[in-house]
C-alpha cells in the first residue's frame, strides 16, 4: 500500500522563485466561483474560496495582513480573477496538484536597487512533512537542496526550515525518509512513500555507498545522530564536487550533506566524512569516507573507507577498507580489508585481508588473510591464510595455510598447511598430505613417512634413525653409539634423502648425513658428513632391509702429533683419503633395517 507525505511551505521572502509544476489539478484557478462578501478578513474569503473549489490555498502567514477586510460580489468569475481583484497584483500564485500557492509577485518588490547584490539576496524556506495517509507530521525527515548541497531534518513536529543565499531562479526541494518513497518537490508536491520493497533502479547502484561506516563503533563516535538518519533517509543521492573543507564531520564546507558528496580535493583539519573521494583527500587525524577512494587518501591516525580503494592509503596508525583494495595501503600499525586485495600492504603490526589477496604484504607482526593468496607475505611472527596459498610466505615464527600450499613457506619454528604441493623450510613442517617437498628438521606429513631405521656401519655398530617427509625429501634424525672395548664412539647428526621407487619392493635411497662425533671428550671439535646409497628392499609392510656403500669426509681441529695419535685413530680406519689440513676421507658401509 502506498502511503504519501506533502511538505507545505509556510514561509518565502526574498526574491520569489519561479516554477511551475504540472500536474492533474492544473485547473483551479480556471474553477468560477460567485460571492458577495460585505467586510470579512482575507483569511476566511480564501477559506470559503476553497471550499466552493475543492482545492486548498498554502501561503506565507506575513504574505498580508488576515485581518484586512474584504468586500467582494462577483458572480460565476475565475478563481484568478477573484484573486486579482482582491489583492491587486501584489500576490503570485501558481498551481500545483490540488494547491493553489500564493507569493509575492515578483514585479512589485519593493527593494532598493543599490541595495541588491547576489551576495546578499537571502532565500528561507519553512514548513512541514506531512503523512497523507494518516495525517501526521513526519519527524526526522531529510529535506535537501541537491544541486545547493543544503539539508536539514524535521524536528519532532515534523518543522523544517532551509535558508539559501544567492541569485537562484530556482530552488527545487527533496524530501527523503526511510522506508518513504522520495521525489524532487518544488514549493508543493505530493511526495509518494514508497515500502522497503519497492523496486528502486537507483538501489543497486548505491549499495557500494552502504552504512558500512555508521555501523563501525568508530563511526558511531565521530558520526552525529543527525547524519546517521540523514544517511538512512538518502541512501541514493550523491553529488560531485570539486572541493571541501572540514574542521570535524560536522562541521563541513557542505554541512550535513557532506556524507553525500564526492570531492576531487578534500582537506579536513581534524577529520571528515564525505560520500568519496576522486582525487585527493588530506587529514590531520582521521578521513571517514562512506563509499570509494580514487587516487590518494592520507590521513595522521586513520582512514575508514566503507566502499572500495583504486588508488594509495597512508595513516599514522590503521586503515580499515571495507570494500577492495586495488593500489598501495601503508599504516604504522594495523590494515584490514574486508574484500580483495590487489596491490601492496604495509603495517607496523598486521595486514588483515577478508577476502583474496594478490599482491605484496609485509608486517611487522602478522598478516591473516581469509581467502585465497597468491603474492609474497613477509611476517615478523607469522603469515595465516584460511584457504589456498600461491606464493612466497616468509615469516619469524610460523605460516599456516588452512587449505592447500602450492608455494613457498619459509618460518623459522614451522609451517602447517592441509596439503602441500609447494615447498616447506622450517624447523619443523606440518601437512595431512603433500605431493611437494618439506625440509626440516622434523617433516609431519600425514600421509608421508614415519619410519625408524636400526642401522651398523664401519665406525658405529648400532645408529637409530628417525625419517619424516615423503618419497621426494625425508629428514633423518641420528643417534648412534659405538659398543666396544677399544674405539668407543657417539654421534649424533641430521640429514635429508630421498627415494628413487622402482616398485612397491625394491627402490634406492641416497642419502646425506651432517654428523658429530664424541670420542669421549669435548676437548677438540669433530664433524663427519656422509653420503650413503641404500638398496632397499621391503620384506613386507611396515618392515624393509637395506645396505650400500657410504663415503664419509671428517675434520677435526685437534692437532697433529702423537699425543693426538690414539685419539684420532678412534674415528679414521686405517685406510683413508688425507686432504689439506685435519681434512680426511674414506670409503665405508651401511647396512641396516626399517620398521612402519
Amino acid at each position: 500500500m502506498k502511503t504519501r507525505m506533502i511538505i507545505f511551505f509556510l514561509v518565502l521572502s526574498g526574491s520569489a522563485l519561479a516554477q511551475t509544476t504540472t500536474g492533474t489539478y492544473q485547473h483551479n484557478l480556471s474553477k468560477r466561483v460567485s460571492f458577495y462578501i460585505r467586510q470579512e478578513r482575507v483569511s476566511q474569503v480564501l477559506s470559503k474560496m476553497s471550499k466552493a473549489g475543492d482545492f486548498y490555498f498554502a501561503y506565507n502567514g506575513t504574505l498580508f495582513s488576515q485581518d484586512s477586510l474584504v468586500n467582494l460580489n462577483v458572480r460565476n468569475a475565475p478563481v484568478r480573477d477573484v484573486l486579482d481583484q482582491m489583492f491587486n497584483g501584489k500576490v503570485d500564485y501558481k498551481e500545483n496538484a490540488e494547491y493553489i500557492i500564493l507569493r509575492y509577485a515578483v514585479n512589485h518588490l519593493t527593494i532598493e536597487p543599490e541595495n541588491i547584490t547576489t551576495a546578499e539576496n537571502l532565500y528561507m524556506i519553512s514548513g512541514y512533512v506531512v503523512d497523507t495517509q494518516t495525517g501526521k507530521k513526519v519527524t526526522q525527515a531529510s529535506v535537501y537542496e541537491k544541486r545547493l548541497l543544503q539539508s536539514t531534518l524535521t524536528d519532532n513536529d515534523g518543522y523544517f526550515r532551509l535558508r539559501f543565499k544567492g541569485d537562484h531562479k530556482e530552488v527545487i526541494l527533496n524530501a527523503s525518509k526511510e522506508t518513504y518513497r522520495d521525489t524532487a518537490l518544488v514549493f508543493l508536491a505530493d511526495i509518494t512513500i514508497k515500502p522497503e520493497s519497492y523496486d528502486d533502479p537507483d538501489r543497486e547502484k548505491g549499495t557500494m555507498f552502504s552504512n558500512a561506516i555508521e555501523d563501525l563503533g568508530i563511526g558511531r563516535f565521530f558520526i552525529s545522530s543527525a547524519q546517521r538518519i540523514q544517511n538512512l533517509n538518502i541512501p541514493n543521492f550523491f553529488a560531485n564536487t570539486p572541493f571541501q573543507a572540514s574542521l570535524t564531520p560536522g562541521l563541513s564546507s557542505h554541512g550535513m550533506m557532506s556524507s553525500r558528496v564526492i570531492n576531487k580535493v578534500s582537506l579536513n583539519v581534524i577529520g571528515g566524512y564525505t560520500a568519496g573521494v576522486d582525487g585527493v583527500e588530506f587529514a590531520g587525524a582521521f578521513n571517514l569516507t562512506k563509499g570509494n577512494v580514487k587516487k590518494a587518501q592520507v590521513a595522521g591516525i586513520f582512514n575508514t573507507v566503507g566502499g572500495d580503494v583504486d588508488g594509495t592509503q597512508f595513516a599514522g596508525l590503521h586503515n580499515d577498507v571495507r570494500g577492495q583494495l586495488k593500489g598501495a595501503q601503508a599504516a604504522g600499525l594495523l590494515n584490514i580489508v574486508k574484500g580483495d586485495v590487489n596491490g601492496v600492504q604495509f603495517a607496523g603490526m598486521a595486514n588483515i585481508v577478508s577476502g583474496n589477496m594478490k599482491g605484496f604484504q609485509a608486517a611487522g607482526l602478522t598478516n591473516i588473510v581469509g581467502a585465497e593468496t597468491k603474492g609474497v607475505q613477509i611476517a615478523g611472527l607469522g603469515n595465516v591464510n584460511s584457504r589456498n596459498s600461491v606464493g612466497i610466505a616468509i615469516a619469524g615464527l610460523a605460516n599456516i595455510t588452512s587449505k592447500t600450499s602450492s608455494g613457498l613457506q619459509l618460518a623459522g619454528l614451522f609451517n602447517a598447511t592441509k596439503k602441500n604441493t609447494g615447498f616447506q623450510i622450517a624447523l619443523v613442517n606440518l601437512a595431512d598430505s603433500s605431493s611437494g617437498t618439506s625440509l626440516g628438521l622434523l617433516n609431519f606429513i600425514g600421509d608421508g613417512y614415519h619410519k625408524i631405521s636400526i642401522s651398523a656401519n664401519e665406525q658405529i655398530n648400532t645408529n637409530i634413525a628417525l625419517k619424516t617427509g615423503n618419497a621426494k625429501l625425508y629428514s633423518i634424525i641420528l643417534a648412534g653409539y659405538n659398543f666396544s672395548d677399544t674405539a668407543k664412539l657417539a654421534t649424533l647428526g641430521i640429514g635429508f634423502g630421498h627415494d628413487f621407487i622402482f616398485n612397491k619392493r625394491l627402490s634406492l635411497a641416497p642419502e646425506l648425513l651432517f654428523q658429530y662425533l664424541y670420542p669421549g671428550n669435548w676437548d677438540y671439535s669433530n664433524s663427519l658428513t656422509k653420503f650413503q646409497l641404500n638398496l632397499q628392499i621391503q620384506v613386507f609392510k611396515g618392515f624393509t632391509i637395506f645396505g650400500g656403500p657410504s663415503y664419509s669426509y671428517y675434520n677435526s681441529d685437534a692437532p697433529a702429533g702423537s699425543s693426538a695419535k690414539n685419539y684420532k685413530q678412534q674415528i679414521v680406519p686405517r685406510k683413508h683419503h688425507n686432504f689439506s689440513g685435519n681434512n680426511k676421507g674414506w670409503h665405508g658401509w651401511n647396512v641396516g633395517i626399517t620398521i612402519m
